[in-house]
């Protein structure tokens, strides 16, 4: 009876709907899995599409489609870009090859709303992923050619910058090439539960609520959040050799690193030797590497209850018209920007030169872009799975009004970047839209410095004060006398070693310090310096870069 209060407490017993998890019982933010021999973890479930094909033809925007053809773009980004354009859901599933070829190759195909397309071929993972954007663009193209005309040319029009880039211009009343995505109202509505659910077992800091984000993560039987995280600051403190202090607890940044610790937990079941809770893992092995991914039929989905700060937010003349001004005025806006104390600069900006030796963090929507590359996971963890994407990116339509600034700013900035990257990392494109907000109305952060962190098994809420790095006094949950989160370097670390330690991975548990163990994850590491030159090459400013001694630490 008292671990069934617990979870009403914690929000987790889901009243009506239906929970593709079971709670778990987590505690201290070192050691996340005790609980994990007593079969209380999170398991993974198969998921099949359900989405049924709309019957009616599409018309292909032939901008895109001439690019494509004339080879200005990789199959793979064309394809994402016309799952934007054109509003169907898009997943790139990797199968087994087909009958009668021999040898040793990589099979994926392509599925748009849950019709699966021929099967791509490589001898690389990439280069199957390839293929198999070519022919499902091969027979989109084909029905598109055949298909008769409508009156209204297009329900899209294109406007071309260059060739590199274009921006997507819906116009509303033209509906001929849109169609409902049911995840438009599951995911907002998986939200709105779990946010409500834990404002009111903790009423006390509803007023840190503001600014909201969240994982959600889609099976057969429905969505369900598994990391979310509130806030809007960062820290006043200066960096130590500690490892224990936040130094960005906005949303954004604390939903995902939330999602790190989901991931965590589901890696000690995958290799708990036991076979019942390697069930229950999100995770599977791939037969032809060693890293893991997750299942096949799982989805992961983001939800911001408002567009995140830097270029996603830049002016409504600059995506209508970008030809009306300036170069240096366009990188100024869709370039790198950055936060200091809470106030975002971009880096072109005199402002931000003269703000000396703050602590600066990079914008969310610079962060969303570079895990939109390198995958939401994290350097520690690429030494055990795949890189992590998000399907899509809903965002709460109190907090904008469109979209078309963050398609931008995720996209167009790192268009063309793909070829150059290591195997496993691509330029990923998530379906972007506006979707009811999941944040009850009139939701003001007046507690602006605090930020909340919950992920799929805990029992309560931490509350962290954003200008310390640390757990409030107060904090629901807090891991030691020292008020270290249960979301700092030193914590991840900690997890990374147990996890290294259950794969039997020896030479990742010879890695003394933070920092060493993440520059032995190579591929990444490799991927990260070629988007951030890239990122540089072409105009949109330097990446901002940690100090060194942040990441000098050891767990002993």
């Amino acid at each position: 009876m008292l671990r069934e209060t617990s979870f009403r407490r914690a929000g987790l017993t889901h009243m009506g709907r239906t929970n593709i998890f079971p709670s778990s019982s987590h505690g201290n933010s070192l050691s996340d899995f005790n609980d994990i021999n007593n079969n209380k973890c999170l398991p993974g479930q198969a998921f099949s599409v359900t989405a049924k094909t709309n019957s009616k033809q599409q018309i292909l925007p032939r901008e895109l489609i001439d690019r494509y053809k004339g080879g200005e773009m990789h199959p793979v980004s064309a394809l994402h870009q016309l799952s934007q354009v054109l509003q169907f859901q898009l997943d790139l599933k990797e199968t087994v090859t087909t009958a009668g070829v021999t040898g040793f190759y990589f099979a994926f195909c392509v599925v748009i709303d849950g019709v699966q397309y021929k099967t791509g071929m490589g001898i690389t993972k990439k280069e199957a992923r390839a293929k198999a954007a070519e022919l499902a663009l091969e027979e989109l193209v084909a029905r598109s050619e055949n298909a008769e005309i409508p009156s209204e040319v297009s329900a899209v029009s294109l406007t071309v910058r260059n060739k590199d880039s274009f921006i997507p211009e819906v116009h509303p009343g033209r509906a001929v090439m849109e169609r409902k995505n049911p995840l438009k109202d599951e995911v907002p509505s998986a939200v709105r539960d779990i946010f409500t659910r834990l404002m009111d077992s903790y009423p006390e800091f509803s007023a840190c609520g503001g600014t909201v984000a969240a994982f959600v993560m889609q099976s057969p039987t429905g969505c369900e959040v598994i990391a979310l995280g509130t806030g809007s600051s960062n820290t006043k403190a200066t960096p130590a050799p500690t490892g224990r202090i936040l130094h960005d607890s906005h949303a954004m940044v604390t939903a995902r690193r939330s999602l790190m610790r989901f991931l965590y937990k589901n890696l000690l079941l995958f290799f708990s030797k036991n076979p019942s809770l390697e069930e229950k893992s999100v995770f599977q092995q791939d037969q032809t590497t060693k890293l893991l991914s997750f299942k096949n039929h799982l989805t992961l989905h983001l939800y911001l209850s408002q567009l995140p700060k830097g270029a996603a937010q830049i002016p409504s003349q600059l995506r209508l018209n970008p030809l009306s001004i300036s170069a240096w005025e366009v990188n100024n806006q869709i370039g790198l920007h950055v936060v200091v104390e809470g106030k975002v600069f971009s880096k072109f900006s005199s402002s931000y030169e003269q703000m000396g030796s703050h602590v600066v963090s990079m914008s969310a929507t610079d962060k969303i872009t570079q895990w939109l590359v390198l995958g939401f996971q994290g350097a520690l963890l690429s030494h055990f799975i795949e890189p992590v994407y998000v399907n899509s990116i809903f965002i709460g339509e109190g907090g904008c009004s469109d979209v078309r600034g963050l398609q931008m700013a995720v996209s167009q900035r790192v268009d063309g970047v793909t070829s150059t990257l290591p195997l496993y990392y691509y330029v990923y494109r998530p379906h972007i839209s506006l979707v009811t907000s999941a944040v009850p109305a009139g939701t003001q952060p007046s507690q602006k410095s605090l930020s909340l962190n919950w992920s799929h098994g805990d029992l309560t809420t931490e509350v962290v004060d954003a200008l310390e790095g640390k757990s409030s006094e107060d904090s629901p949950f807090k891991s030691s006398p020292a008020l270290a989160s249960r979301l700092c370097k030193a914590a991840m670390l900690s997890r990374f070693n147990l996890v290294a330690k259950e794969a039997q991975r020896e030479e990742l548990l010879a890695a003394v310090t933070y920092r060493e163990a993440k520059m032995m994850a190579k591929p990444y590491q490799e991927a990260k310096s070629v988007l951030k030159s890239y990122l540089a090459r072409k105009g949109y400013g330097q990446w901002v870069e940690k100090p060194p001694i942040s990441d000098q630490f050891s767990i002993t």
